[in-house]
């Protein structure tokens, strides 16, 4: 009887453990006392272990009931399982939630305040007037179209793959660009490709919109889209099972195109489930599996995404907000800052930094300043720049093409001339950029727009001259001397235009004839020596003055 009992309490834990290893494998939860998941798993095996005890008593008294025997429960021999199977459930419950008081904002008000070291700088020092050719012109949203088109035409893969959207924004090569892998099209297609895995991964020119499908030599193994062994979340938690991965992973390239899954590991530094920021990275080989296990200050160079920008923006809305307590935060909200509603992304520095506007809580229409964040280190910097929120900025510019119905993207923040400007596409409603916009941070109501970055960057600094600034001209302004080899004309939109070639030049110049003092180029004809004033563009170059 004795033996029949250990058999059944063996049993009974057995049980327990498969339904705990079940769990495991779907959630994947990180074995660490900082992680909810481990405190989940641990209560689920409890309850589990209780319920199958219970149903089992139960059926023995059905049992007994049944063969007409006066069954009465023997308590002694179940109440003290049930009463530590009781109280170690009430303990897990009753340290999770006092575990995540007191990590809260609410007891440790100053040590929130403190994750984030910020340095005030000077807006003109850092943010120099910026190569065109830099500019990221496309947000997310336009990416994804691009992907999707472009993948639309990859006729050999485009009835097994499809374009994931996980749109990451790195530096590749000196230039901003997004990236993301394909994935599967449905569970059937990843049945008949998962043996050679991923062939491809989506690049997009963040400056030209120049989309490519770059095919791999040897597939992408380890992705999202996997479902067992090879999902990356999987594969990371098998090889690091104490480790708790953000959730954000990140899909980068590094210099020479090999596509690798950035993994930050979450640092709790207040309490058991406060203060998150990144304590290591986990770098995994996109094609192969490897992983290369570094502290957060040790990362490659070309890594341009460890921290999120959602967990960056959280942090300075810690140090803002609760610069005098908790309570402060509450009731008084003295000198309380906050991140405006919205962030975009900037190169600067062979990083990636997240950009924000930073305004008060009284939910105004103004900034006090705005901050930069590395997205790599954590370095921020604040800028103090007074002048309109970026919501209003947006508001401004599509009022200025109010009658197209155009929508204003989230902005970059620019210097030209010196000015703190907001730059922004003006989208129709399928998607698509159609013009430009500008907007002077200061003072919002000017604005200009341009169907192109030149001539919006143009009309703005017509604008800045208009409105008594120091007199300005187009940052990209260039001149060149050389003899006409050769003169075309066309018409283009109703207008005029020559496009002239010099010897030994390999670019275009276009000359448009609605300017009245570029009149007189019709008088010249190949063989003439000429010195050309242009705005530098992409692939034709503007003409400004013809000497």
């Amino acid at each position: 009887m004795k033996k029949t009992k250990i058999l059944k309490t063996v049993a009974l834990i057995l049980a327990g453990i498969l339904v705990l290893a079940v769990y495991y494998y779907i959630t994947i939860p990180a074995i660490n006392i900082h992680s909810s998941g481990t405190w989940g798993a641990m209560l689920l095996f409890l309850v589990a272990l209780l319920a199958v005890s219970l149903l089992r008593t139960l059926k023995k008294g059905k049992a007994s009931t049944v063969e007409g025997v006066n069954f009465r429960l023997d308590l002694r021999e179940t109440s003290l399982f049930f009463k530590i199977t009781g109280v170690c459930i009430l303990a897990l419950c009753l340290i999770y939630v006092v575990g995540s008081l007191l990590s809260s904002p609410f007891f440790n008000a100053a040590k929130y305040q403190k994750l984030l070291s910020i340095e005030e700088r000077i807006f003109t020092d850092d943010i120099k007037e910026v190569d065109y050719k830099t500019i990221p012109l496309l947000d997310k949203d336009s990416a994804s179209l691009l992907g999707n088109r472009k993948m639309g035409s990859m006729v050999d893969m485009v009835s097994q793959f499809e374009v994931s959207g996980d749109y990451a924004q790195v530096n590749y090569q000196g230039k901003p660009v997004r990236v993301t892998p394909l994935t599967y099209a449905s569970p059937i297609k990843w049945f008949t490709n998962q043996k050679n895995g991923i062939p491809a991964y989506i690049l997009i020119d963040m400056t030209t919109q120049d989309t490519e499908c770059v095919k791999l030599s040897q597939g992408i193994k380890y992705s999202k889209g996997e479902y067992f062994n090879r999902n990356i979340y999987r594969h990371l938690r098998f090889r690091y099972p104490t480790y708790i991965f953000d959730d954000q992973i990140f899909f980068e390239i590094d210099e020479e195109g090999t596509p690798y899954w950035v993994c930050p590991v979450k640092k709790f530094n207040i309490g058991l489930f406060g203060g998150q920021t990144v304590g290591r990275v986990v770098l995994c080989n996109a094609l192969t599996g490897e992983c290369i296990d570094y502290a957060v200050e040790d990362v490659p160079q070309w890594v341009d995404k460890v921290y999120s920008a959602d967990l960056l923006v959280n942090l300075y809305d810690y140090h803002g907000i609760l610069q005098h307590g908790y309570w402060n935060s509450v009731l008084g909200q003295k000198d309380c800052l906050q991140s405006t509603n919205g962030y975009n992304y900037i190169a600067l520095e062979d990083d990636v930094w997240v950009y924000t506007g930073v305004t008060s809580v009284s939910g105004d229409q103004s900034n006090v300043g705005f901050v930069l964040m590395n997205q790599r280190t954590m370095e921020t910097r604040y800028y103090k720049v007074e002048g309109a929120i970026e919501d209003s900025a947006m508001s401004s510019a599509e009022g200025q093409v109010q009658n197209l119905g155009y929508r204003a993207t989230f902005p970059l923040l620019l210097n030209i001339a010196d000015e703190p400007t907001y730059f922004m596409a003006l989208k129709d409603g399928a998607g698509l950029v159609k013009k430009y916009a500008m907007v002077n941070v200061q003072k919002y109501q000017w604005v200009a727009i341009g169907d192109t970055v030149q001539e919006c960057e143009k009309n703005y600094t017509q604008l800045l001259n208009t409105n008594g600034i120091v007199s300005v001209s187009p940052q990209n302004s260039k001149s060149v001397s050389g003899k006409i080899e050769s003169m075309t004309s066309v018409v283009l939109e109703g207008n005029s235009h020559y496009y002239i070639l010099l010897e030994n030049e390999e670019d275009i110049y276009d000359i448009n004839m609605a300017d009245k003092e570029l009149v007189g180029i019709i008088r010249l004809s190949p063989g003439d020596t000429v010195t050309l004033e242009y705005e530098e563009g992409y692939g034709l170059n503007e003409v400004r003055s013809v000497k």
